[in-house]
């Protein structure tokens, strides 16, 4: 029933569209016409402008619904429309053993085009075979590269479906994760006063000093089994032969326990304070959350689902958690109990990213497995 031909037709169509976060007006369109193909009347909300970032080249999220021929549990499936940079002239490359690259100049955009494709041939054999099935929904996110901007201003409450599987994940196809974390953005302000490092030091107050003995202070890395820090970013200053009045530092936190994060960001704040008080400094840290960490049961019907389904496919279902945000942590904490999937992609975010026909084929039967079992 799965059409490999097809299945490449579409790959190559979707790829072949530079969509680079909050620029994805071209894939969205076509993504819209293939929907209402499939007899979904697709809806785009104003994800875009709701980001501040309304262009000619935005889009918002798609969302379609197909109502089911049967009683069962409506389901949502979902890959987003966007990728990193460089994605702008994208050019896949077919090789003979069925491996799709770029062209080595910009990523390839399996990341998510392998979901996109394979939902929307699961979609079409659906409706072809007249395959019996419950409400399925789908939502095709914008600016998921970017903390899942578009998933999280979505309006949740038009969703009939509290299950959600997310393709949106490197690896083999079968594989998925239940848990991700929170991620908190930190915004470090140390402010000293400045003088001349020569004629009169002594009259100023050296913030590069503060900011470096807490950094000192700070343990960075992975800090424990579930929690994750880092400091990637600092400026500040302005010549050599002044005291620097002014640092500004960027970092993160990552953990699997939303709590954890939060008691960790008032540490680490706490620590920059105190340095900087003891040369008469201050010191704020602002903590972003970019998104909340969820964590899915074992035993939740949606993992449940997918275990049998992949092993319908002839596949070997594998569980894991992940240290990566994705649009499902916006799902979860909008009450979504969900999972996120191998889709057929490999080597994201660089120039080197592949993907396989044969993926894309194995995993568009796994999306129809699922839905089957609804």
């Amino acid at each position: 029933m799965i059409d490999r031909t097809r299945i490449m037709e579409t790959f190559l169509t979707l790829t072949g569209f530079d969509s680079e976060s909050f620029g994805e007006r071209k894939i969205a369109d076509e993504l819209k016409r293939r929907l209402l193909a499939l007899g979904v009347t697709p809806q785009e909300d104003r994800a875009d402008e709701l980001c501040g970032r309304k262009s000619e080249r935005s889009a918002g999220n798609i969302y379609g619904f197909l109502p089911g021929t049967r009683e069962g549990t409506p389901v949502l499936l979902s890959s987003h429309m966007d990728t990193v940079k460089p994605g702008i002239g994208k050019k896949p490359v077919v090789h003979p053993d069925g491996r799709i690259t770029s062209d080595g100049t910009t990523v390839l955009g399996a990341d998510d085009c392998g979901g996109l494709t394979a939902i929307l041939e699961a979609l079409r054999v659906i409706r072809e075979e007249g395959i019996p099935h419950a409400d399925i929904e789908v939502l095709f996110p914008a600016a998921e590269e970017i903390y899942g901007r578009g998933s999280a201003v979505f309006d949740y409450g038009k969703l009939r479906a509290k299950e959600s599987y997310c393709f949106d994940l490197t690896g083999e196809i079968g594989e998925a994760v239940t848990a991700a974390p929170t991620i908190l953005s930190l915004d470090v302000t140390v402010t000293g006063r400045g003088a001349h490092a020569g004629f009169n030091p002594e009259d100023g107050i050296n913030a590069l000093t503060a900011a470096a003995r807490a950094l000192a202070r700070i343990k960075t890395g992975r800090i424990g089994e579930d929690t994750t820090v880092n400091f990637g970013r600092i400026e500040g200053g302005s010549v050599t032969n002044a005291v620097p009045a002014l640092i500004k530092i960027g970092g993160e936190i990552r953990s699997l326990v939303h709590d954890t994060a939060l008691k960790k960001s008032e540490e680490i704040a706490a620590v920059f304070r105190e340095e900087a008080e003891k040369i008469g400094a201050a010191a704020e840290v602002e903590a972003r959350e970019m998104v909340r960490a969820y964590r899915t049961g074992d035993d939740s019907p949606v993992v449940t689902r997918f275990a049998e389904a992949a092993r319908a496919a002839g596949l070997c279902p594998r569980f894991g958690y992940t240290f990566g945000g994705a649009d499902q942590n916006h799902f979860s904490k909008n009450g979504l109990s969900g999972i996120v999937c191998a889709s057929a992609m490999h080597d994201v975010h660089t120039v080197h990213e592949y993907t396989f026909i044969q993926e894309m084929e194995k995993l568009a039967e796994l999306i129809l497995e699922i839905v089957k079992r609804a």
